[in-house]
């Protein structure tokens, strides 16, 4: 049997997992990667590529429940349940229901906006530092409105959350949204800027992660996956693969939505549900936007590349259900179609889908586990795993070397699941 001993043994080679990875590395441990396919190829291939603490309130509050369960009628809702039945699911959206208070809401905005911020300031050193080529911008997202019934409720509650976090917003009339995207319909009622958000091709900064990753002496396992584990006590011996089995001094769980199904293996119960987002990717057109934009009515990503350009976002819980809902892709070009001159670039380059790792109280996992003394996650960042890489990476390190982290760890601790 081929057993290879490491530092860390990560599972795990998408955006988190390789954020660990390099930052690990950075502070002297050996490191090695088990990935399932080629890194990156999940929820950190297809997504948007924005850096957004602007996203740091939760989607869970008050009368957000009955959103949800009216969207099981519409099919080509931003947010999505299918209604087909599905125990662990309702257990998991039962959960969701109970964070939606505003207690819990204004405790899970506080630990994302930390983990967020403090991320924001690493990406822009990392990238610098590392040489990671992957059309970084530090341009603001921008949130475009065609009602101001619509304006003036997020208004009321997103920057409402934003100012208390002091994360920047500012409030924009209609002309003065048109005046800086002339790639938007006239109509525009106004808009919110968010000029700390930034944005990267994900692909390329995956790419690059790993590249780095390798440069630095780390290893990555390609078509590795994750089968079982061999336990003592409290303790992981060995984690066996389709590439075969390694040791770790210690083990990282960084398997995005796939964490749940591996967890069982080892007596877990992580509190997590896929969420299915889509995207589609194009040629640039001609006419594209000069910065990311959320398209609130339609609850559309658009973001620009010099090499691309990209519409993203729904939200979808239809548990570990595979393949592009048609229907929700359609829904993504019709809400682009609503409010850009030219929504769609000459060349479809990409239709793609995949599962974001959504925790029950939408704060990441992070941290040693209570139940395997050599085991620590690094999971349930949702939608927001570009944003949260580089600060998980820091938190990860910091916690192996016993050094004091640079954010408080609590609220993203196992424990509070009693993992």
């Amino acid at each position: 049997m081929d057993t290879s001993q490491s530092d860390v043994l990560i599972l795990g080679g998408g955006v988190i997992g390789l954020a660990c990875a390099l930052y690990l590395l950075k502070a002297g441990a050996s490191v090695r990667v088990l990935e399932q396919g080629t890194p990156g190829c999940g929820s950190s291939h297809g997504n948007c590529g924005t850096i957004t603490p602007s996203h740091a309130a939760p989607l869970a509050k008050p009368g957000m429940m009955g959103v949800a369960l009216r969207s099981m009628l519409r099919a080509d809702a931003p947010l999505y349940i299918n209604p087909r039945f599905d125990g662990l699911r309702l257990r998991w959206l039962l959960g969701f229901a109970r964070h939606g208070n505003w207690r819990d809401f204004a405790s899970a905005a506080t630990a994302r906006a930390a983990i967020l911020q403090r991320s924001r300031r690493l990406l822009r050193d990392l990238i610098r530092d590392e040489g990671l080529d992957c059309e970084f911008a530090e341009e603001g997202l921008l949130y475009v409105y065609r009602t101001a019934k619509l304006q003036t409720a997020d208004e009321h509650d997103h920057v409402a959350v934003l100012d208390r976090l002091g994360i920047e917003v500012q409030r924009l009339r209609g002309d003065q949204v048109e005046a800086m995207e002339p790639a938007l319909k006239p109509g525009v009622a106004g808009g919110l800027f968010h000029p700390g958000d930034a944005q990267l091709r994900p692909d390329r900064f995956v790419a690059e992660l790993a590249r780095r990753v390798l440069e630095l002496g780390g290893v990555i396992e390609t078509g590795a996956r994750v089968e079982g584990f061999t336990t003592g006590t409290d303790r992981i011996a060995q984690v066996h693969s389709s590439r075969g089995s390694f040791q770790g001094d210690r083990v990282l769980l960084a398997l995005g939505a796939w964490s749940p199904l591996l967890g069982k293996r080892l007596g877990l119960r992580l509190p997590m549900q896929p969420g299915k987002g889509y995207s589609l990717s194009y040629s640039r057109p001609a006419r594209a936007p000069r910065h990311a934009l959320v398209l609130r009515e339609a609850s559309v990503c658009v973001t620009t590349w010099s090499s691309g350009y990209r519409l993203g976002s729904t939200m979808e819980f239809s548990g570990y259900a595979e393949g592009l809902n048609r229907t929700r892709v359609d829904a993504l070009r019709h809400g682009a179609a609503s409010g850009l001159h030219e929504p769609e670039g000459s060349e479809l380059l990409e239709e793609w889908w995949g599962w974001r790792p959504m925790s029950v109280d939408e704060v990441p996992i992070i941290g040693p586990s209570t139940r395997w003394s050599n085991l620590l996650y690094a999971t349930a960042h949702g939608m927001l795993g570009v944003s949260m890489s580089a600060a998980t990476g820091e938190l990860v390190a910091a916690q192996l070397a016993g050094a004091k982290p640079a954010i408080d760890p609590r609220p993203y601790a196992p424990a509070r699941f009693g993992l």
